[in-house]
This record gives C-alpha cells, structure tokens and sequence, in this order.
C-alpha cells in the first residue's frame, strides 16, 4: 500500500472508503474520482459515491448498516446517517469450508511447554488459590501476598501465587451460579496451574461440596480445599493455606521447559477498545496467526457472541458441521431475546470509545472482529466456560465484555491470548500470558508500554498481513515459552478474572 495514499478501499463493491489521514473539505481522492465535502477524522468513512435513503452502506464487501438520509459522495458516513435495520442474511452453510492443510509433525512449530504429570502442556506456572465466594476472597488475597517477591526469590521457576476475587457466589442462583461454578473448575484445572487451593465460607450457595458435586472436581495432592468456618476462622484459615503453598512450592520450582509440538497451544482470540482499523490491520493479522496455530494442528478460540452478529453468516459458511452451524444461529436468538429481555438491543453495540475511532454500527464491528478466527473451518461451539475441544477454530458463546470473555477462554483451556485493541487496553488474565496488539500505530507510540506488537504497520510501511500474521505467530510461540508480555512485567492480570455474572441477584 502506498504510504501516501490518503483513504482504503476495502472490497471493490464498497460504497464508502476509509480515510487513512485527516481529509479537511476540499481533500482530492484522485483514484476514488473524489472530493471531501466535510471534514474526516483517520479511520471514519466517507462515501464514494452517492447513497440515497434506505440503500444498504457496504464495507469489506458487506452490508454494515442503511442510509438514514441522502448521502452525497464526499460527506461523512457515520451514527448520524446509517441506521442498523434487520435484514435477511445469506446462512449459506458449508460453502466457504475447505480442507485443512495441516503441517505433518516432523514439520509442525515447536515451543518449550512445562509438561504436567498427567501429560497436559502449560505456558506459565502458577500456582492458584481460589474463593467460592466473595466472602472469602481476602483471606485468598491475604495468602497469596504473603508469596511476594522476597519468598519466590529462592523460587525462580514458579511465576507466581495467585488469588482471583469476584463478587458472587451467593444469591445467584441458576445460570449464573452455573456459569461461575464451570468458571471456577475450569481455573483449579488449567495446566498453568501447578497446584490450586480453593477456599469456601462455608454458609455461601455455591459451597465447595456443591462446587466439587457438579463439576466434579476432586481433592487430590494438587487440588485443596479450606473452608473457614469449619476451620475456626480467617486467621487460622490464612495459615492453613500458606503452609500448604509452602510445601508446594519445591516441586512447583522443580517444573523445566521441554521443546513441545505447537499443536499444544490454544490461543484465546480476544479484541477490545477497537476502532476502525482494527478490521483493516490487528484483527485480519491477528487472523493469519490463527491459521498457522490450526495449520501446526493446534486450537483458536473465537467467542464474543454479541460481536459477531451482523456477521455471523460468514462463520456458518465455514462451519464443519450442521450442528455448529445452528449452534451459531440459536446462539444469535439467545441473545436477541436475553437483550430485549433487559431491555436493551444487540445493536446497541458499539461503544462510544468505537464510535470516535470510526465504527459506526454493531455489523461494521463485528465484520472486523471475525477476522480475528482467520479462514480455518468452524469445528466446534462450545458454551460459555466449556472446555475447548479442538483442534482447529472453534466458537465460544460469551458476552462482549473483554474481561468476562478472556475469563470464559482460560477456564476453557486457553493458554495463550492475543487481545487486539485500538483504543488501548493495559488488561492481563493471569495464569495465562495475554500478547496486546495495536491496530494503529499513533496509539502504539501513545500507549507503547502497554503493547507487544504495533500492526498498524500495515497500513504506514506497507507491510502485508502475511508478513505480521507471521510476527504474531513467531511472538506467540517465544511468549508461550517463557517471553514476558506487556501485561505480565506490569504484574497485570490478577484483578480482571471476572466470571459472567448473568440472572438475578437475590
């Protein structure tokens, strides 16, 4: 791409184009044959030609809203003439599948894992203490820092002890003591976990013996349990833990590095605070990399219900099977009904931080946010918090929310995250490393403490998104062998564990 071009034509079909630079009134656009009438901020969109009232605005090729109101060639597009309308979707199932080209497994990418006993494969090693209840979550907090840098200094192997507090488990009965509880087991299983104690109030619904009944959990030499009111009390409960992390910790240091295949990894597809480039650079880059971790047979996690609407008709397309397809679609009513149900609309997305960086409509944002899954078939969809089977793409139904869908991911398995952003965003979800990319490179130099990777590249040096899908790919792998990100040398990632939720408080 030529750096001096001043807007982007993303399909051929496309009505508007993308401003790459501001264009004040009177801009020429020689290879669009146009003149700017107004003026228009990086990343917004301007129409190419003109767009009479109730004709369909299009962008990647695709419908991203309708004309509210007369649009000239040359004027803004944006909230205030496009309007979301609902429209029949083309649910074309399977036509855009094809063969997988896996790489065979003498040729397969390589990073060096920590190898459990039971042959799971982690990326870090923490060990985890976990509340039922929000009840109990300063007595987790006050055990876990108690292992601060002074105590783990003789430990170099072990990233970390780790307490996750939230909110619930009382008076959230239902779904939402449903999800938490699969949230909850998902954690004290993950691989990046050497060891994990769970600590109950006793009184709370979601006690340990109901936590261990319906997710069935087991106590073990790794898994543990306290519950304070059967052991006397915060102080007593505090000590009891420690001493147990303190017995762990000699075998937790004892964990090496092993050169282990790249089909280990699940990578956790996430994107937040986005704007318009962030379906022009990260996401579509981002897309690559997930191609090649499906091509060494590993897994990508694409979830985000909510933003995938208005899109969804591109992921039935590739979908495997005609059970993933109508999960897709199910899943798209669910959340019509759940959103009217509290008196919102699915369409009330985006976010005014999306809006003033250029996306002007839920279906212009969720067109982007799909490429974050690449081109690799649909395998599966699982729920919210369900363990991820793979290998391949998969879907998982989560709500929008950054955190609350990273959460849903690691509880799945995911062991490496990749979070697009152009807005910015400083987030981790330890035990698992979280690599932030940026979608434009103003708010990479603005915010470059925070990132790993600038994709806005892209668009200013004329890079392909070959070449940085493959940089994410190299920076997963180095990062699921040990590399620090961003997030983690902040020490980032403890207080976003944020499970869903979802029904009523009583």
């Amino acid at each position: 791409m030529n750096r001096k071009r001043q807007t982007i034509r993303l399909h051929p079909v496309d009505n508007v184009v993308v401003a790459l630079v501001q264009l004040p009134v009177g801009s020429r656009i020689p290879e669009e044959d146009l003149v700017i009438t107004e003026p228009i901020e990086v990343g917004h969109k301007v129409a190419c030609q003109k767009i009479l009232e109730g004709m369909p605005v299009k962008k990647y090729g695709q419908i991203i809203g309708f004309a509210s109101r007369d649009i000239n060639a040359g004027q803004h597009v944006h909230t205030h003439n496009l309007s979301v309308n609902d429209f029949n979707r083309d649910y074309d199932f399977a036509i855009d599948i094809k063969p997988t080209e896996l790489l065979p497994e003498a040729s397969q990418a390589s990073f060096l894992g920590i190898i459990r006993a039971d042959g799971r494969i982690a990326t870090r090693n923490y060990i985890g203490i976990l509340p039922t209840v929000m009840c109990a979550a300063s007595v987790a907090d006050k055990i876990a820092r108690y292992f601060n840098e002074d105590v783990l200094r003789n430990y170099p192997n072990i990233d970390g002890v780790v307490s996750f507090a939230h909110s619930t488990g009382c008076g959230n009965p239902g779904l939402g003591l449903q999800f938490l509880q699969r949230v909850l087991a998902g954690y004290a299983l993950h691989p990046n976990f050497f060891a994990t104690i769970i600590i109950g109030l006793g009184c709370e619904d979601n006690s340990i013996d109901s936590l261990i009944a319906n997710t069935m959990l087991q106590e073990s030499p790794h898994l543990k349990t306290l519950t304070i009111q059967h052991i006397g009390g915060t102080d007593k409960t505090v000590r009891a833990g420690i001493e147990m992390i303190l017995d762990w910790l000699p075998q937790a240091n004892s964990a090496k590095r092993t050169a282990v295949s790249a089909s280990h990894l699940i990578l956790g597809l996430e994107c937040g605070g986005s704007d318009a480039f962030s379906g022009i650079t990260a996401n579509p880059a981002l897309g690559v990399a997930a191609d090649l971790i499906v091509k060494n047979g590993g897994t990508a996690v694409l979830s985000e219900t909510p933003e995938i609407f208005g899109a969804e008709h591109l992921l039935i397309r590739r979908a495997a099977n005609i059970e993933v397809a109508n999960k897709i679609v199910e899943a798209i009513k669910w959340w019509k009904k759940y959103a009217a149900k509290n008196n919102a609309e699915i369409n009330n997305n985006p976010s005014p931080g999306n809006k003033k960086g250029g996306i002007s409509t839920i279906a212009e944002k969720s067109l982007g946010a799909v490429m974050k899954g690449g081109s690799s078939n649909l395998v599966d969809f699982c729920e919210y918090a369900e363990p991820i089977k793979g290998p391949g793409l998969v879907f998982m139904d989560a709500t929008s929310h950054d955190t609350i869908s990273v959460t849903a991911k690691v509880a799945g398995g995911a062991n490496i995250v990749c979070f697009t952003t152009g807005r910015g965003t400083p987030v981790g979800n330890k035990p698992v490393p979280v690599l932030k990319l940026a979608s434009n490179t103003p708010t990479y130099h603005r915010l470059i403490e925070d990132f790993d990777l600038n994709c806005g590249v892209v668009v200013d040096e004329e890079r392909t998104l070959e070449e940085i899908g493959h940089r994410i790919f190299d920076l997963i792998l180095a990062t699921a062998s040990g590399r620090k990100t961003q997030s983690e040398i902040h020490g980032f990632g403890d207080l976003e564990f944020a499970p869903w939720q979802i029904g009523a408080m009583l």
